[in-house]
């Protein structure tokens, strides 16, 4: 019996975690609910929340609540939460052990190895991050794969006809297009492009600023400074985006919203796909560089494409299918689940690394050039700064490169490697990834600079060994490019699996909510009550006593496990604040 390797998808907006059984990809969740929202929160009463039950609680304590944590992998970036200041990756890590938690509870068994998935344009420094969070998750991360890459294995699996696919990948908050060729069960990547800052939490944010505008034109109240009012209008645009993938206009209505001298002042309007669409169109317009740019590295036309695939939840939206329909001249595939075809195809790989029988081989690319810095001589002058690329843009990996650079004199005996990855022909104009010394070079005969051997090695899961070699000596110097900010150490490492590993580090006090509950999505009417509570909280007039007890049923509603206690609470909290009001 070969091992489990599962494959998960770290989205920004939602995260899934899949298998292959009997040959067949498919999601693990319990019950109904296998897509899990990339959210964390920390409750004075509950304790640690992931998943649904953090969204729940998005929208009344934004300040407790983080979402998007995607968006800083690879960064210097700290988080509070909980009294704790923590990396991305260990909010990353979070997720990740709720989704190792619902497999080993789907599975029966212990999962301790995993396939994850990053997008295309993913850095070093951020593909670095996320493996460090699975790492603290305790999990074995045993290959990183790109998401457009995933999802063709997902639409390939199985698929003995020649295509040449363009996925177009729009999730929660990156953009990828990817150009790739299936053949006879081998899926090869040619060209990948893409915007790690651009995704739907982009197309959100406009219909919230959009929002507050018809806030600010019928109450003449501004919400700038409100955080917990622009979380709920986040929220309500959120909602509306996605009503409106169906429906020609959409309500953006948030009661209580603010209030000025004992006045409620509530949001109560509608948006029309087409307003939506016209706001949206800029970004939109990005898409279509990185499909014409991706193309254009491939050396194709759009009259060689065989199918187009929709990969991410914002691909829903009708002007996104009308926009890639119009370029591609092919009406794109939707077999698949957008929200799930990137962990499906994540499985698939981890299928095929342990050994299962898949018929799919994976040939995936790097997404950007990697090189080092070099100087020149041109008339009498020294010209520094020059980008040496050893590895271009989307060539297959793995692969090995090695280039022989000579020092500027003679008597020079020692140089400094500078590792960048990027297109400008600057060195300096690029992302630096790290740099180190050679040094006690020799030439190999009077009057000749010494030279020196440079290796990359870049694998499967898209980092870089970086060897320079003295080509008369044999010496060597070596690193491993990864994230030289965010990089942790083993120890740092040890040390938050530790706290993960502590039960304490999830549930504070006998009312903790059970960690992987299934806790239903709050309605309006809930929310229209808990807003009411807030409300009632933040004019100070009730008695400590009182206070303290409205505070705890409100946790106790957005921490609700399943929809009979959402509804009891619901009610409980009904008859409280009808008391208190």
């Amino acid at each position: 019996m070969s091992e489990i390797i599962v494959g998960i998808d770290l989205g920004t907006t939602n995260s899934a975690v899949a298998i292959v059984q009997d040959g067949e990809p498919r999601l693990l969740g319990r019950g109904d609910e296998k897509i899990v929202p990339s959210v964390v929160a920390y409750s004075e009463q509950a304790g640690w929340l992931v998943g649904r039950p953090a969204l729940n609680q998005y929208t009344l304590d934004p300040d407790n609540t983080v979402r998007s944590i995607k968006r800083d992998m690879g960064s210097d970036k700290r988080v509070t939460l909980g009294g704790r200041e923590l990396r991305p990756q260990e909010i990353s890590a979070f997720i990740l052990r709720e989704l190792k938690s619902i497999a080993e509870e789907a599975l029966g068994e212990s999962i301790e190895k995993a396939v994850l998935t990053v997008p295309a344009y993913f850095t070093n420094a951020q593909r670095q991050a996320t493996k460090e969070a699975g790492a603290i998750a305790g999990l074995e991360v045993v290959r990183i794969i790109n998401e457009p890459t995933a999802a063709a294995l997902a639409y390939g699996l199985g698929d003995e006809e020649d295509q040449m696919a363009l996925v177009y990948d729009l999730g929660g908050g990156t953009f990828d297009v990817s150009l790739v060729e299936m053949t006879g069960g081998v899926v090869e990547v040619r060209a990948s492009h893409g915007d790690t800052r651009l995704g739907g939490d982009d197309f959100d944010m406009l219909l919230a600023e959009h929002a507050g505008k018809l806030f600010y034109k019928r109450h003449q109240f501004p919400l700038k400074e409100n955080r917990v009012a622009l979380a709920r209008l986040r929220h309500a645009a959120e909602m509306a985006k996605i009503h409106m993938s169906d429906y020609p206009e959409a309500d953006l209505r948030e009661e209580y919203l603010a209030e000025r001298d004992g006045t409620p002042l509530h949001l109560d309007a509608k948006v029309l796909r087409s307003e939506f669409e016209e706001m949206s169109d800029e970004l939109l317009k990005r898409t279509v560089e990185s499909m014409n740019k991706v193309l254009e590295d491939a050396e194709l036309e759009v009259d060689d494409l065989s199918q187009v695939l929709l990969v991410g939840g914002s691909s829903r939206m009708p002007a996104v299918w009308q926009l890639v329909e119009n370029f591609a001249q092919i009406e794109p595939a939707a077999e698949i689940n957008p929200d799930e075809v990137v962990a499906l195809g994540a499985a698939v790989q981890g299928a095929i690394i342990a050994g299962q029988p898949v018929d799919s081989i994976l040939v995936d690319v790097t997404p950007y050039s990697l090189g080092i810095e070099t100087a020149t001589f041109m008339a009498g002058q020294i010209i520094p700064d020059i980008y040496s690329v050893l590895i271009h843009r989307n060539t297959t990996i793995p692969v090995t490169k090695e280039e022989i650079f000579y020092a500027l004199h003679e008597k020079q005996d020692m140089v400094e490697i500078k590792v960048y990855q990027g297109e400008a022909a600057m060195a300096s104009a690029n992302t630096l990834l790290d740099d180190f010394f050679i040094k006690n070079l020799k030439p190999f005969k009077p009057g000749e600079a010494p030279s020196v051997n440079v290796r990359f090695d870049f694998d499967v899961n898209g980092m870089l060994n970086v060897t320079a070699t003295d080509r008369l000596t044999g010496n060597t110097e070596a690193i491993s490019v990864e994230a030289t900010q965010s990089t942790l150490s083993l120890s740092e490492i040890s040390e938050m699996r530790q706290q993960f590993s502590d039960a304490d580090y999830f549930e504070d006090d006998e009312d903790a909510v059970i960690e992987g509950a299934i806790a239903p999505e709050i309605d309006d009417e809930t929310q229209a009550l808990l807003t009411r509570g807030k409300a009632l909280l933040d004019e100070g007039k009730l008695a400590d006593k009182q206070a303290t007890s409205l505070k705890v049923l409100m946790e106790k509603v957005i921490a609700a496990a399943t929809q009979d206690d959402l509804d009891e609470l619901s009610e409980e909290l009904l008859d409280v604040l009808f008391d208190l009001e």
